[in-house]
C-alpha cells in the first residue's frame, strides 16, 4: 500500500500552525490585561452566600456587637440621654451610610477583601494604596485580640447566671468582687477566650454557606427574639417610664452640662465604632454577593437592623436601671456590675439575667465570626490556602495574640500602656476605635473619590448597579468635601481629648 505522506500530513500541519497562532494571540492579549481581570475570571470559583437574607444577617451581625449592646447604653448615659441619641442617629446617616456603601462597593467590584481591592482596583499605581490598606486591615486582627476576651466575659456571665453563682454573689452584694475575682484569674479568663476563638474558627472552617451563613442566621434570629422579649419585659417594670423619658426625650440642661463638643465627638465616635467601618470587616461580605441589588439599598437595611438593636438595648438597660435606682452613667461596668444587681432584685431575675447574657454573648459572637471570616478569607485569597488550614492557623494565631489582653488584668496588671490605670485592652481598643477605624474610613473615602485611586465614576457605577435606591449625582460634592473633613475632625478631636486637653 502506497502512503501519500504529503497529502496526509498537510492538513495536520495546517491545524497545528493555526493552534499555535491562536494560542500566541491569546497569550499576547492576556499579557496586557491587569491582574484584577484574572481574578474576575475566577469569580465562578469563589464562594458565595446562598441568599440575600444571609448577606443582610451576616453584615448586620458584623455591625451588631458590643458597640450596640454594651458601649451604646453606658455612653448614652454618660452624655445625657436623648440628645446624644439624636446626634448618634444623625452621624449614622451622614458618616456611617456612605462609608458602608464604599466598603461594600470595593468588595463586590474586586471580588476579594479590602487589602486585595486596594491593590487591584486602581488603574494606576496599585501599590500606592496597598501599603496603607494592609496597615488598616491589621485592625481586624487587633480587634479580635481584645474582642474575644470581652466575648469570653459574656460567656462567663451567662454560665454564672445559669448556674446560680451570680445570684449568690448578688445576695451578698458582691457583684464587684465577683467581676474582680474573674479578672484576677488568668486560667478562667484564658479558658473563656479560648472557647470563643475555637468556636469562631470552627464555624468559619466548615464553610461560608454551611458554617458562617447558616450559624449566623440562627444566632441573629435568637438575638432579635431575646432582645425584643427582654426590652418589653423591662419597659413594663415599675419606674421604667422615668428611664424611657431620660432616654427618648431631649433635655437641654443635661446636654449643656456634659459639654456640647464632647457629646458631638462621642456621638461621631460611636457611629464609627458600632458599625466597625474602615478596616474592611464589611467589605469581605460585598465580595460574596451578586449585582442584583444596589448597595445603597443594602446598606440601608444593614444600618436599620444595627440601629434597631442599639435602640432596643437602650430601652432594656435604661428601663431596668431607673426601676432599681442604678446610676446610668457608671461607665463600662453598667452591664457587668450594675445590670447584674438589677436582675438579682427583680422577679425571675436569674432567668432574665441568663437570657440577657445569652443575648450579650450572641451579639458579641456574631461579630467574632464575621471578623474571623475576614481574616480567613484573606489567607484564602492572598495565600491560596484551603479553608480548613486557614481556620486552624487563625485559631492558633488569634488565641496566642489574645493572651496579652487576658494577662493585662492579672499577671501583667502593672503594665499601663496609656498611663494611669489603663490596661492592654484599653490600648488595643484605642488603636482600633480611635485610630484605625477613622483613618481607614478616610482612606476609603479618598480611594473611592480620587482619580489616582479607584475613582468616583467607578465607585458610583458599582454602588448603583442593581435594583433599589441609588446614590444621587449631587452626593459627589459631599463625598469630596464634608465627609473627609468630618472624619479628620473626629480623629483630631480624639487626639486632643486624650493627649492635649
Amino acid at each position: 500500500m502506497e502512503l501519500n505522506l504529503e497529502t496526509n500530513l498537510q492538513p495536520r500541519c495546517v491545524m497545528v500552525a493555526q493552534l499555535v497562532l491562536v494560542q500566541s494571540v491569546q497569550v499576547r492579549i492576556l499579557a496586557g490585561l491587569p491582574l484584577r481581570i484574572f481574578r474576575n475570571m475566577n469569580d465562578r470559583k469563589r464562594e458565595t452566600l446562598g441568599s440575600r437574607l444571609g448577606f443582610i444577617m451576616l453584615a448586620a451581625g458584623c455591625a451588631i456587637g458590643l458597640g450596640n449592646v454594651w458601649r451604646f447604653p453606658f455612653v448614652t448615659g454618660k452624655y445625657g440621654g436623648a440628645y446624644f441619641v439624636l446626634l448618634y442617629l444623625g452621624f449614622l446617616v451622614l458618616l456611617g451610610f456612605p462609608i458602608m456603601i464604599m466598603e461594600l462597593s470595593i468588595g463586590r467590584a474586586a471580588r476579594t477583601g479590602m487589602y486585595g481591592a486596594l491593590r487591584d482596583l486602581p488603574a494606576k499605581h496599585p501599590s500606592r494604596w496597598r501599603i496603607p490598606g494592609g496597615i488598616v486591615f491589621s485592625g481586624n486582627l487587633i480587634l479580635m485580640m481584645m474582642y474575644t476576651t470581652v466575648t469570653g466575659w459574656m460567656l462567663a456571665y451567662f454560665f454564672g447566671f445559669l448556674s446560680g453563682d451570680l445570684a449568690s454573689a448578688a445576695i451578698a452584694n458582691r457583684e464587684v468582687d465577683y467581676f474582680a475575682g474573674f479578672l484576677a484569674s488568668p486560667l478562667r479568663m484564658s479558658c473563656c477566650m479560648a472557647i470563643v476563638v475555637a468556636a469562631g474558627s470552627l464555624i468559619c472552617g466548615v464553610g461560608l454557606r454551611n458554617g458562617v451563613e447558616r450559624i449566623t442566621k440562627v444566632m441573629m434570629v435568637w438575638l432579635l427574639f431575646l432582645l425584643a422579649g427582654l426590652a418589653v419585659y423591662s419597659a413594663t417594670l415599675p419606674g421604667a417610664a422615668a428611664g424611657l423619658s431620660f432616654y427618648l426625650f431631649p433635655d437641654w440642661s443635661r446636654f449643656a452640662a456634659n459639654g456640647m463638643l464632647g457629646t458631638v465627638s462621642a456621638a461621631m465616635s460611636q457611629a464609627f465604632f458600632t458599625l466597625s467601618l474602615g478596616i474592611g470587616s464589611i467589605a469581605i461580605f460585598g465580595s460574596y454577593i451578586g449585582r442584583e441589588r444596589s448597595l445603597p439599598q443594602e446598606s440601608c437595611l444593614i444600618i436599620a437592623t444595627d440601629t434597631a438593636v442599639a435602640l432596643l438595648a437602650g430601652v432594656l438597660v435604661f428601663s431596668a436601671c431607673f426601676s432599681y435606682d442604678i446610676e446610668v452613667a457608671s461607665g463600662p461596668g453598667l452591664i457587668l456590675i450594675s445590670m447584674t444587681s438589677v436582675f438579682n432584685h427583680m422577679p425571675y431575675g436569674q432567668l432574665v439575667g441568663t437570657f440577657f447574657f445569652l443575648f450579650m454573648f450572641i451579639a458579641a459572637f456574631t461579630t467574632v465570626v464575621a471578623v474571623f471570616e475576614n481574616l480567613i478569607a484573606f489567607m484564602i485569597d492572598e495565600w491560596h490556602w484551603a479553608r480548613p488550614k486557614a481556620a486552624l492557623v487563625n485559631f492558633v494565631a488569634v488565641g496566642l495574640l489574645s493572651l496579652p489582653c487576658v494577662l493585662g488584668y492579672n499577671l501583667w496588671s502593672n503594665i499601663h500602656p496609656l498611663g494611669g490605670n489603663s490596661t492592654v485592652l484599653d490600648f488595643e481598643d484605642w488603636l482600633v476605635s480611635s485610630n484605625l477605624l477613622p483613618l481607614g474610613a478616610l482612606l476609603l473615602v479618598l480611594f473611592c473619590t480620587l482619580h489616582g485611586g479607584w475613582g468616583w465614576r467607578n465607585f458610583l457605577k458599582e454602588a448603583n448597579t442593581g435594583r433599589g435606591v441609588k446614590l444621587p449625582g449631587w452626593f459627589k460634592w459631599y463625598a469630596f468635601t464634608l465627609l473627609p473633613l468630618a472624619i479628620a475632625a473626629l480623629f483630631a478631636l480624639d487626639i486632643y481629648n486624650r493627649f492635649i486637653r
